[in-house]
């Protein structure tokens, strides 16, 4: 699995110097930090309605197949977020494998103190 996102923030990284007119990653970054995270946005409400649906689909597969889709998309406009700030798909899976093992609960209180 990280083989493809290792290759996707090869791609991210390549199209920082690219022409926002030949690339959508580009003109992403073109636009600026607002416009990725409006995109952040739209995707992560996307992804909320398509599990919305599946649930009211009782797991129909047409259902499945578009909350993946969603959260494809989901996946990739945070990676052009996190490329944006100079930072990976490696710094997430990193800090995910920090947290391996540990109980959510006390993930979560380590934050707060």
């Amino acid at each position: 699995m990280s083989d493809i996102l290792k290759q996707i923030d090869d791609v991210l990284e390549a199209r920082k110097s690219d022409s926002p007119d030949s690339s959508y990653v580009a003109s992403l970054y073109d636009k600026g930090i607002e416009k990725i995270l409006k995109k952040v946005a739209e995707e992560s409400a996307e992804t909320v309605m398509a599990a919305k649906d599946l649930e009211h689909s009782n797991g129909a597969k047409k259902d499945q197949e578009h909350l993946v889709y969603e959260i494809a998309d989901l996946w990739f406009h945070t990676m052009v977020l996190l490329a944006s700030q100079n930072l990976s798909s490696n710094d997430v899976t990193t800090e995910l494998q920090r947290r391996f093992g540990l109980s959510g609960h006390d993930e979560k209180a380590s934050r707060s103190e």
